[in-house]
């Protein structure tokens, strides 16, 4: 694994802040790259030593991940990267829909003009890993669009929904974005979502979003589809 992890000096810095906390990021960064891929095993003694730490703030960091739906534990095997199947991606797509109309509806009535000047820089970063045809660099700045949308609409109880299910979809959805032309796709919808927000017309609003979970849910299955042997 070749994992860019921060040096003791950088740990010993942010030990003033939560260290499981911070270890806990370090490893979701990992799994959300994919560098850490599903079904993988995580060693808490590798971790303990790649970020300086004793195994008590790494163990803590492993529990707070499975509370996010990141990796699951199984009594007297260890701790795993977690892999959902294609029925339960289904399934959190559906619900995924329902809170993202509701986020668009509301950011419809509530976004100000800077924060949609945010959000079309944000878009400028992402075309720009599209022309350079960078999956990675796009997947991460798809997970912030639309994280901070929910951020944006002040609800925290949604946001934290919004992150469990989201992070439980992350193996689809980067496989879905690798497909080709999905790229220049998936920008024009995000810019299309931008724009109807802009025009505060609440119900164009909240359906566009929904619309473009479908989307990513038939991208979802057509990348399954050209992966699994016949």
């Amino acid at each position: 694994m070749n994992s860019t992890i921060p040096d003791n000096n950088a740990i010993a810095l942010l030990q003033q802040h939560s260290l499981p906390s911070l270890v806990q990021k370090e490893i979701e960064k990992l799994i959300l790259s994919g560098e850490l891929t599903a079904g993988s095993k995580l060693n808490e003694v590798m971790f303990a030593e790649l970020l300086g730490v004793s195994r008590g703030p790494v163990r803590e960091a492993f529990r707070a991940l499975e509370g996010t739906g990141l990796v699951r534990q199984e009594k007297n095997q260890g701790v795993f990267v977690r892999q959902i199947s294609i029925e339960e991606a289904d399934e959190i797509y559906e619900v995924r829909g329902a809170l993202d109309e509701l986020v668009g509806r509301k950011l419809a009535e509530i976004i100000t003009d800077e924060q949609i000047v945010e959000l079309r820089d944000l878009l400028s970063s992402m075309d720009m890993q599209v022309e350079e045809k960078n999956v990675d660099g796009y997947h991460a700045l798809n997970l912030e669009f639309h994280d901070r949308l929910v951020r944006m609409t002040g609800n925290r109880k949604l946001l934290d929904t919004y992150r469990r299910l989201v992070n439980e979809l992350n193996l689809y959805r980067r496989t879905a974005l690798a497909q080709k032309g999905t790229l220049p796709v998936s920008t024009r919808e995000h810019h299309e979502i931008v724009d109807m927000i802009a025009s505060r017309d609440i119900n164009a609003a909240g359906e566009i979003m929904r619309a473009h979970v479908i989307e990513s849910r038939h991208r979802m299955h057509r990348a399954q589809a050209s992966t699994t042997p016949d």
